[in-house]
Formats: C-alpha cells, sequence, structure tokens
C-alpha cells in the first residue's frame, strides 16, 4: 500500500485496468464473490463469446476489483473460493482455457 489507503489503491487499480480495457465484447471479471463454474459450463461460455467474437478477461488485485470495473464487465467468474495471488489466478485461468479448449474441439482434457 506504501502510506496509501486500500480505497486509493483500488482506485487506482482500477483506472489502469479501465484504461487496459481488453478490445472483447465480452469481458469477465476475475473475482472471489463471482459466478462459480464446472470447467464444462465455461467452456460452453467460452464458446458462445467467441461467436459474439471474442473473449477477454481482467485480474484484479489483492484487494478485489472496483466498482467501476465490476460495472463494466460483462460477468464476474470466480476461480476458487478462495483468495488467489493474481499470478496464480492467472495461471489457473490459462490452464482452464486450455481445457475449454479441449472440450470445444472434443477432445479429451482430463479423464
Amino acid at each position: 500500500l506504501r502510506g496509501r489507503s486500500e480505497a486509493e489503491v483500488l482506485r487506482e487499480e482500477g483506472r489502469r485496468l479501465l484504461a487496459a480495457w481488453p478490445r472483447a465484447p465480452m469481458v469477465s471479471a476475475l473475482a472471489v464473490d463471482g459466478e462459480t463454474l464446472a470447467t464444462e459450463e465455461f467452456a460452453r461460455r467460452l464458446q458462445r463469446a467467441f461467436e459474439r467474437g471474442g473473449a477477454g478477461f481482467v485480474v484484479g488485485g489483492s484487494l478485489g476489483l472496483a466498482a467501476e470495473v465490476r460495472t463494466r464487465a460483462d460477468a464476474a467468474l470466480s476461480l476458487s473460493a478462495l483468495t488467489l495471488p493474481h499470478q496464480l489466478a492467472r495461471v489457473v485461468l490459462l490452464e482452464q482455457l486450455f481445457r475449454a479448449g479441449k472440450i470445444l474441439r472434443g477432445e479429451p482434457y482430463h479423464h
């Protein structure tokens, strides 16, 4: 926090996320209190997003996501009920994207 309040840090992170917003028709914010999906449902939603032109994801910092970021996102998804470090959340997201791709191509993915 470096001498700044949590509200100031959250506001600044939100400003940066909004400035770097993904250029995708469907953007999901990853948040601990977001909707939890099974991998198969995640794959179906990803397919629908690609049919609409693409998918993007935003991952907040340790304090979560600013209200403006949550409002702008099309959905809020949770990777886990646990709070994950930012870097680990990105790895878990990439792994789920890999699995979703396998499912959508009809390939085995974890059996």
